[in-house]
């Protein structure tokens, strides 16, 4: 007795290891695509990541940069002042010393006119002493009015500046303390 075969014989039917390897291929290909799939929106988050750091960086350094030209242009600026308030310190130290050089001037004018006035050698000396003494005492006088002046335009003009350092000072501090 002969059996009856289920499969047809002219071939049409799947065979078992072809059928395996279409589902082989096809489960390959799935988990390729879910590969490359996830690979992608890794790359894309990725991308996305970089790109937001860089926005921040570019922002801060931005802002950093701002913030350091008005700070230089406030140093100019203090620089221009102190300049200023020197010059015209320089100015009120001019005028004083010609006050003082006429002062002097005028001093020995009279001096001299008061010596041929003499009539004895005593008198002369006497004369010559008090005006000597009378020298001094200006050229002290004078010598600490320009003290004062010039310590009051070197502090003057010392001002601006020490209040950038102080502002600068202050800026770097807080962030170190912070």
């Amino acid at each position: 007795m002969a059996t009856k075969s289920k499969a047809p014989l002219n071939g049409d039917a799947p065979k078992p290891a072809e059928t395996a390897a279409t589902a082989g291929k096809d489960a390959t290909d799935r988990y390729l695509r879910a590969g490359v799939d996830a690979a992608q929106k890794s790359v894309a988050q990725a991308v996305q990541l970089t790109k937001e750091q860089v926005e921040k960086a570019s922002t801060a350094f931005f802002k950093g940069y701002d913030e350091l030209s008005v700070y230089s242009k406030g140093n100019v600026e203090a620089v221009v002042q102190a300049g200023s308030i020197y010059a015209r310190g320089l100015e009120d130290l001019g005028k004083i010393l010609m006050a003082i050089s006429q002062s002097h001037l005028e001093a020995s004018v009279a001096a001299a006119k008061a010596v041929l006035g003499c009539t004895s050698l005593r008198q002369m000396v006497d004369l010559q002493t008090g005006l000597a003494r009378s020298n001094f005492d200006k050229l002290v006088a004078d010598g600490n009015k320009l003290s004062e002046v010039s310590l009051k335009v070197a502090n003057e003009a010392l001002e601006p500046l020490q209040a950038r350092v102080n502002a600068a000072v202050g800026k770097f501090i807080k962030p170190a303390a912070a």
